[in-house]
């Protein structure tokens, strides 16, 4: 008792600490309905009542956060920041069937004229999230972007039973907002029509299962339902946080493929990048096929923007969109798929409320709280070396080497070039930081990645991509 009371009064420090520095209206905005749930294995399980506070705190003041309750509870490591109602869905009632989860939305902002309707994945007892019937393979769009990843979860999707799993785990990653849940839950839903087992779970969903498992000395029973299923799918792995969790959840997933059954994972980054995760669990994910999702060139945004409106328009027949708006929006909102979803939104409140034809002035108007006008973020050249460094299949350190083969002095002129464009450091400067180079080395680099990306259209969309990721 006195324990939790000593937790309690700590916890209320830490919020008259954040009162104090930020200012009332600050606090009460984004730090008045934060709670702390539990705390397991050093890491503070915090929560929230919605997912855009969640993700507002971690964009903004999750290092913050880290630090004063590290301050007022030395033993705290990490926090970890869940939305509370995925807590309460995933705690079952001790010494009883776990309550049928209510029908949620996907995590994908859907347009008011769009239908909600959830398929639950719950078959023979397991407990699983619901799957969102708007999201198939019908209803995905393929581009340049995605177009990897959706053949390969499409060939999952569709492998016959009985034969083992040709990539296993399958790990889709990319940005928020670009399509990877959308592709898993069609992989669900093509798997549950072929009549097998499928649980789809968040990776929250998993750590609050397996720990109220634990409390209610049901542990077992849960690893029975996770190895007796044919699909198991896991979203938002990145969250996955404690050391016993993460050595169930790699148990898991070695029972599982050993057993021949498939296993599908996304996740915000690629494996190697998953710092926080076991070395064991890193390992494990990057054994299988990893494909990451890109961002949305512009004529798949134009593809998505049309298919949003043709949807909208169901229910309301007079909303019209000229194909030069369309093309305004799509070039104009460059981020993901949410975002689009909300200019479509915002679109259709203009044409129905203000009963005006929609001009590329008035689309202007209604959009612009979502196009990115801000100054971008501070880059850092060990940012621009490391994100290049991944998305070319090379090692940081083969950046900075001396190696002189092709497949490193491209990666090294491209991170070269990045670190003149988004940093303020001087070519002496730059060269410094990539081994000791002369100035002469970068400015040759800068020279060499201007001329090509005029000529090579794939050579400038990396750039232009590996550019966003950096800012955003």
């Amino acid at each position: 008792m006195a324990g939790q009371r000593d937790t309690q009064e700590a916890w209320d420090r830490v919020k008259r600490r954040l009162r104090a520095e930020l200012g009332e209206d600050v606090f009460s905005s984004w730090f008045g309905r934060l709670e702390l749930a539990t705390i397991v294995e050093g890491v503070a399980h915090l929560s929230v009542p919605t997912r855009f506070l969640k993700s507002w705190i971690e964009s903004h003041y999750i290092d913050r956060l880290r630090l004063r309750v590290s301050e007022e509870m030395p033993a705290i490591t990490n926090v970890h920041l869940a939305v509370r109602s995925a807590m309460q869905r995933a705690a079952p009632r001790p010494a009883e069937t776990p309550a049928p989860s209510k029908p949620r939305l996907a995590e994908k902002p859907s347009l008011p004229a769009l239908e909600s309707r959830a398929v639950s994945t719950d078959q023979e007892g397991l407990a699983g999230s619901p799957l969102d019937r708007r999201l198939t393979f019908t209803s995905f769009l393929v581009g340049r972007s995605n177009a990897l990843a959706h053949a390969a979860a499409e060939r999952v999707a569709r492998h016959e039973p009985g034969q083992t799993p040709l990539y296993n785990p399958l790990y889709i990653h990319s940005s928020v907002g670009l399509g990877k849940t959308h592709l898993l839950h069609a992989i669900g839903h093509e798997v549950i029509g072929s009549g097998r087992r499928v649980i789809y779970l968040t990776a929250d969903r998993f750590m609050y299962g397996f720990v109220a498992a634990l409390k209610a000395q049901t542990a077992l029973a849960f690893k029975e339902r996770l190895r007796g299923i044919d699909l198991l799918i896991i979203d938002d792995v990145q969250f996955l946080q404690g050391k016993s969790i993460q050595q169930e959840f790699c148990h898991t997933i070695n029972a599982l493929i050993d057993a021949g059954r498939q296993i599908v994972i996304a996740a915000d980054r690629a494996p190697s990048d998953l710092e926080s995760l076991d070395e064991r669990v890193r390992s494990r994910l990057a054994g299988g096929l990893a494909v990451e999702i890109g961002g949305l060139d512009e004529a798949l945004r134009a593809q998505i923007i049309e298919a949003r409106i043709a949807a909208a328009r169901q229910h309301q027949p007079s909303f019209e969109v000229s194909p030069a708006v369309i093309a305004y929006v799509a070039r104009s909102i460059t981020t993901n798929g949410r975002d689009l979803d909300g200019a479509v939104n915002r679109l259709l409140a203009h044409s129905t409320l203000s009963q005006t034809p929609l001009t590329i002035d008035a689309a202007e108007a209604a959009i612009r709280d979502l196009v990115r006008s801000r100054e971008p973020r501070k880059v850092k050249i060990e940012d621009i070396q490391k994100l290049v460094a991944t998305h070319f299949n090379v090692s940081r350190a083969d950046i900075l080497s001396s190696r002189r083969s092709a497949s490193v002095v491209k990666p090294r002129q491209i991170a070269m070039y990045l670190s003149k464009v988004l940093t303020l450091r001087s070519l002496p400067e730059i060269g410094r930081r990539f081994g000791g180079r002369d100035h002469t080395t970068v400015l040759h680099a800068v020279r060499k990645i201007e001329t090509a990306v005029q000529a090579d259209t794939t050579l400038r969309d990396d750039v232009e991509l590996l550019k966003r990721m950096l800012q955003e």
